[in-house]
């Protein structure tokens, strides 16, 4: 018998778990993977999230460990239309914090660690969830050897396992899904020095390429490409970078490859009954912009005093439907955002995109203009 039990321990569950443990709240993390995964996803964390990280006391080491992105230039065709600083957007985090998200999970585990050795329950895979309307009882399989079983009675159940929810469907919780005609490839390699500390938008004629410092010395490199890949390859991952940029990787260097198409699916509600729903199981974004991580950090932030609220014995079905409401709003909003940012990038004939060109450039030369694009880039 506990409080609360979180199904998923990736960053939002794990900073929802430190966010109540601190609070005295006895919680379980159950998550179906025995360890962490070391493949590199997400990395921007923005100013609103990092305070909402000093909550539980991760956000200094989290800057201590990763790249303060201070601001970024557009270019096209080896020249620079456009540029934005990040100095007006926050008075404590006037940046993008720039961290791999192992990093991130490995610094919030250790902090829930530190409040209850106990708390993150690993390889157990939630398989059935049954609410009797005051209490409510996960049942766990073990994932593989090494994993571990569960049988679990609780006063609250939150969701937090990710975009391809399986609590999200034993709640019987429907969803909208959107495709976009959007593919990826992306890529770690040794940074050249070149735009320090700077990300980079070359707004190409073939698509975008995004560029972005990463701690030890590393660069990712994302390239927009006509369609999904099967094979994924350093090499001419490093020549699609060349032909667009003038900037060739050494593939040599490479320490991380992926590819997406990025989707967004936005669940209809985020409470049902004793649970809710909160990070990607919620709403799934595109990762192109990178807010999808911290709109899931923002809703446990908002969630956890609810959440003590109704373990007091408050009532907070008033609190928790607006909560829905406003967390529903704000990912729409970021979905928005997420589909401006795939159109800035798409490919286009030579006077489309010097029309594209000169928008931001005129954007980029007005400076209360650049200052509010400013914030909504960094979900202020």
């Amino acid at each position: 018998m506990v409080d609360v039990v979180i199904v998923g321990g990736g960053p939002v569950g794990l900073y929802l778990a430190a966010l109540l443990l601190q609070e005295g709240v006895a919680v379980r993390v159950l998550d179906q993977r025995v360890h962490r995964e070391s493949h590199s996803r997400a990395i921007g964390i923005h100013p609103p999230a990092l305070a909402a990280l000093d909550r539980v006391d991760v956000a200094g080491t989290m800057i201590g460990a990763g790249v303060q992105i201070r601001g970024g230039i557009a270019v096209s065709g080896g020249k620079t239309v456009g540029s934005m600083s990040f100095a007006s957007v926050s008075e404590c985090f006037p940046f993008v914090l720039s961290l791999p998200q192992f990093t991130t999970e490995y610094l919030l585990e250790q902090r829930v660690h530190e409040l209850d050795s106990a708390a993150l329950v690993r390889g157990a895979r939630v398989m059935e969830i049954a609410d009797d309307g005051g209490l409510v009882t996960v049942h766990a399989e073990a994932t593989k050897a090494g994993g571990a079983g569960a049988r679990i009675t609780s006063r609250l159940v939150v969701a937090a396992d990710g975009s391809r929810s399986r609590m999200r469907g034993l709640l019987g919780i429907q969803a909208t899904s959107r495709s976009y005609p959007d593919h990826y490839v992306m890529g770690d390699y040794a940074d050249s020095g070149a735009n320090l500390y700077q990300a980079v938008l070359y707004l190409e004629g073939e698509g975008i390429v995004e560029s972005f410092p990463l701690p030890g010395g590393l660069r990712r490199w994302v390239v927009r490409i006509p369609r999904p890949a099967p094979f994924l390859d350093a090499v001419k991952l490093a020549r699609m970078v060349h032909q667009r940029t003038g900037i060739r990787p050494d593939p040599a260097t490479n320490s991380m490859l992926s590819s997406f198409s990025p989707r967004s699916t936005v669940a209809c509600r985020s409470v049902a009954g004793r649970a809710v729903l909160i990070g990607d199981a919620a709403h799934e974004l595109s990762p192109i912009g990178g807010q999808g991580m911290n709109l899931g950090w923002l809703d446990a932030a908002e969630l956890a005093p609810i959440i003590c609220a109704s373990l007091a014995g408050k009532p907070v079905g008033q609190r928790l439907r607006a909560y829905s409401t406003r967390r529903r709003k704000a990912a729409l909003v970021a979905r928005w955002q997420t589909e401006v940012n795939m159109t800035l990038g798409r490919p286009l004939a030579p006077p489309f995109l010097a029309l594209r060109n000169a928008a931001v450039s005129a954007v980029s030369g007005m400076p209360p203009v650049n200052r509010m694009v400013a914030r909504r880039f960094t979900m202020q």
